[in-house]
């Protein structure tokens, strides 16, 4: 629809606001470049007109180009990158634009709307609902792209690019094979970053990991966050750890591994500022053990919380023998670390592993908004704090560490162990 027709509809500024926004992304299934092509020259003047005096009201636009691009142009990587500018956001860009862009993240990652329709005074999960059913069939291919449009164009609108995008490296320059670790706004990220392997954890990036921590204890950054690359914040140990043999046997390869998990808990435990996680997705194993650590776990909704060490012929690790039990009592904690029960983000939630949960949509904007106004505090306050709160169980964490570890390196020696890791990569192949 041109300006022209617009205007003899007697069409407010915020009414054709909310109209170009939404043909910025697509209407009926079409961009928003063919739309313009229609347009006469004279027509198009009044558009970029009527945008400018909208920028000069205040009021958040969004950019928009007469030049074509293919649908099929956006790569999972650009995809990523979308999801990753949200949290560069500082306005809200209202409830109708969230909703656009939760269906189309959800159209993007899950395909049509397939989840029975929520009740009617269920008006929050309707309301997202209703959008997500909005977009019909349209592909997943060119949900990303549109997903990646709006972004860009919220983001141009506020005059500015991502701002983790453009994050300089975190102290000393330091560049690492399987993270992301980056200093911005007095914000240090760690950025689990192996999304094709879900992020499971090799011995390699244990050490990178430990480094890391390290190098945040010791820079400016005031705030410290561990998350994501991709769909999973972290699938916990790469099991291909286990096959690798050294020399010396299974005994040498379990002293090894022992050591190392020692130190990398204890990094968790001796780090002197707040800890974040900032749960993208899935979480398992170790990445789920070292939570109780944490200060903060915020989760995105879709995530999940599991350790399956007795499917694995293991046991419990990163002190969560003592901390799960005093988070959610021994009956919860006896499920998820006996009896392997996976846990909701609710329900993690509920038993206080969880600080606050999210929807997936607006995970990276909230979260990241939060995060930077933690981080203008004052620094030697937050850390003493901590330092008060951490003294009483440093020496019992530290002990629990020690038990753990010496009762895993007995686990990994083991037939029954070594047995249950065989069948859990026999059951893999078969899939």
């Amino acid at each position: 629809m041109t300006f022209m027709a617009l205007t003899r509809l007697g069409l407010t500024r915020r009414d054709m606001l909310t109209i170009f926004m939404r043909l910025t992304v697509t209407s009926r299934g079409r961009r928003l470049s063919q739309l313009l092509s229609t347009c006469s020259a004279v027509d198009m003047l009044r558009l970029r007109a009527v945008v400018r005096l909208w920028r000069l009201s205040g009021v958040p636009t969004v950019s928009f180009h007469s030049t074509k691009t293919s649908v099929m142009g956006v790569t999972e990587e650009h995809f990523e990158e979308a999801k990753n500018k949200l949290s560069s956001l500082k306005k809200d860009p209202g409830n109708d634009v969230k909703l656009k862009i939760y269906a189309l993240f959800k159209q993007a990652t899950r395909g049509p709307c397939d989840t029975p329709k929520p009740g009617m005074l269920d008006f929050i999960n309707k309301a997202k609902w209703d959008s997500w059913k909005s977009l019909g069939s349209i592909t997943q291919d060119e949900a990303r792209q549109q997903y990646c449009e709006l972004i860009g164009s919220l983001v141009a609108a506020e005059g500015g690019s991502s701002a983790r995008e453009s994050a300089p490296p975190g102290a000393g320059g330091r560049t690492y094979d399987s993270l992301l670790v980056s200093t911005q706004d007095d914000i240090t990220t760690i950025t689990l970053n192996r999304p094709a392997k879900k992020n499971a954890i090799t011995a390699q990036m244990y050490e990178e990991i430990i480094e890391a921590l390290q190098q945040a204890a010791q820079d400016h950054s005031v705030v410290t966050v561990f998350t994501g690359a991709g769909d999973f914040y972290c699938s916990g140990n790469d099991l291909s750890n286990f096959t690798k043999i050294p020399e010396g046997g299974v005994e040498q390869m379990a002293k090894a591994g022992g050591e190392l998990l020692r130190k990398y808990v204890k990094a968790f435990i001796d780090f002197p500022k707040p800890l974040v996680a900032a749960v993208n997705g899935p979480a398992v194993g170790i990445s789920v053990t070292v939570m109780g650590m944490f200060d903060l776990v915020y989760a995105t909704e879709s995530a999940t919380f599991h350790t399956p060490f007795s499917q694995l012929g293991q046991s419990p690790e990163g002190c969560s023998s003592y901390t799960f039990p005093r988070i959610m009592g021994f009956g919860k904690a006896n499920e998820m670390l006996l009896f392997n029960k996976k846990l909701t983000a609710f329900q993690a939630c509920q038993l206080g592993l969880v600080t606050e949960v999210f929807p997936d949509s607006s995970f990276q904007t909230e979260v990241w908004s939060r995060l930077k106004s933690y981080a203008k505090l004052p620094p030697a306050s937050l850390a003493l704090s901590k330092q008060l709160i951490r003294s009483v169980e440093k020496e019992r964490l530290h002990a629990v560490n020690d038990a753990e570890v010496e009762r895993l390196m007995e686990r990994w020696t083991s037939d029954e162990c070594f047995n249950a890791v065989v069948n859990f990569f026999q059951a893999k192949a078969k899939l």
